[in-house]
């Protein structure tokens, strides 16, 4: 800790106090902006997994139907299934298991925007401490 030299006014003092604990605030507001930057990019990337995780999920939705469902239809045909029974079944099958795909892609995407990736650690450590030695000081 620095000493005080004694010819210093008590308003020389304060007037220190104020100046150095509010460039310490800007500095902070400062760190906070960029760490806040960083996450909202984090979050960007998130919604990007989730946007193309959507559109995957729609484009398979008409071409995987369109394909295994007649695929599958024809095989359960061969089974004995008649041809009404087999379209309907099919459909169902291959729908749940494209939702299925679709569910996971989105879940991924949602879990990078959960709130704990978007808080601003290191700026709230660096405030507290802060905190702690202008209290120090006083």
């Amino acid at each position: 800790m620095s000493k005080v030299p004694d010819n210093i006014s008590l308003s020389e003092l304060v007037g220190g106090l104020v100046t150095d604990v509010t460039s310490l605030l800007r500095k902070e507001i400062n760190l906070a902006k960029t760490e806040a930057s960083e996450k909202f990019s984090q979050a960007l990337s998130g919604v990007e997994v989730l946007i193309f995780g959507l559109v995957l999920a729609i484009g398979a939705v008409g071409v995987l139907l369109t394909a295994a469902v007649a695929g599958l239809a024809a095989f359960l045909l061969t089974q004995g299934v008649s041809a009404t029974s087999a379209n309907a079944l099919s459909a169902l099958i291959i729908g749940v298991v494209i939702a299925g795909i679709a569910w996971a892609l989105v879940a991924k995407g949602l879990s990078a925007l959960r709130g704990s990736n978007l808080r601003l650690d290191r700026s709230a450590t660096s405030l507290r401490r802060d905190v702690g030695a202008v209290k120090e000081k006083m």
